[in-house]
């Protein structure tokens, strides 16, 4: 087996929803939801993974925030380095002690990744991706009066989040040392959290405070080293049409001419499923030869073609 596959992990493969933020747990999450990847391992695909980090980044930005008084903040291109290097260790490390459970001889790498986004992206002039905790009215205007530099919006009428551009990623500059790694055999871990965005600045780059969609970031990388496939790991197991809905409907094989139907007819919701699709899109129409959408658990047979949603060209 040599083919190249990226694999995106969700947010619950670290941490579940309503968990604990303590390292310990996350290593233990961890230990627990990655098996699957290693069993991939062991069949010889050549793997990259890459990560979310949108609940462990919004908890740096508030604790940076909040400890404005007594040390600088931190803008947020750097937090998402930070946390993808101590992400990024966490994944190792547990993909490397369960592959020496099974005698298995693959080196893991993580790679503090940038990612290339436009500077003139309208995203800077209308932030739009949630980070952090949900806030009520009352403490988001106790929080506009102590800290007027944040923009809020209203998630869902579930309460008040802060929001930050999402810029397109456009290249991941990181790319060609990534190929090389991963064409010799090594277990590549890389753009997590979707990269650090960084623009091009007088014949260099520039680092911006942005969070990019990790599922869009997969896709570019994805294209960038040629893989063939792009499996986008979240917490259920197939796409579906009228999600929710008494008629709803898993996707099992579809061909990419009908899933873009279904996604401008306003399937697959912005804030949820919707990046995951528009990633899927992005990658078979430039050259990708599927895409793979389903959960952590169900990803080994989803992989053999006995489960989760498979999108072709």
């Amino acid at each position: 087996m040599d083919k190249k596959v990226v694999i995106a992990l969700g947010g619950n493969a670290i941490r579940r929803k309503g968990e604990p933020f303590t390292i310990e747990h996350q290593f233990n999450r961890a230990k627990k939801t990655l098996a699957p990847i290693v069993d991939l391992i062991r069949e010889g695909y050549k793997i990259v993974i890459t990560h979310g980090n949108g609940p462990q980044v919004g908890v740096e930005f508030f604790r940076n925030l909040l400890a404005a008084e007594t040390y600088p903040p931190y803008p947020l291109d750097v937090l998402n380095s930070e946390t993808q290097g101590w992400m990024g260790y966490i994944i190792s490390l547990a993909l490397t002690n369960r592959m020496a459970e099974l005698k298995m001889r693959r080196h893991v790498t993580t790679i503090i990744t940038r990612v290339i986004v436009d500077k003139n992206d309208s995203a800077f002039e209308n932030p739009t991706k949630p980070i952090g905790k949900f806030f009520t009215e009352e403490e988001m205007r106790e929080m506009k009066q102590k800290f007027p530099q944040l923009v809020f919006k209203n998630d869902a009428n579930r309460g008040w989040r802060v929001v930050v551009p999402s810029p397109r990623p456009l290249e991941v500059l990181e790319a060609g040392e990534i190929k090389k790694l991963v064409d010799d055999g090594e277990i590549v871990i890389a753009a997590g959290g979707g990269g650090i965005p960084i623009v091009k600045e007088n014949g260099g780059f520039k680092g911006v405070e942005a969070v990019i969609d990790k599922d869009l970031a997969s896709a570019v990388l994805a294209k960038n080293i040629g893989a063939e496939k792009l499996v986008i790991l979240t917490e259920v197991p197939y796409v579906y049409i009228n999600f929710g809905k008494p008629d709803q409907s898993p996707l099992k094989e579809i061909h990419l001419d009908e899933i873009k139907r279904y996604y401008r007819e306003g399937h697959f919701p912005p804030g949820n499923m919707g990046p995951k699709v528009e990633a899927a899109i992005e990658f078979l129409e430039n050259g990708g030869d599927e895409v793979i959408i389903t959960s952590l658990e169900m990803s080994l047979e989803a992989i053999h073609g006995k489960g989760g949603t498979r999108i072709v060209p």
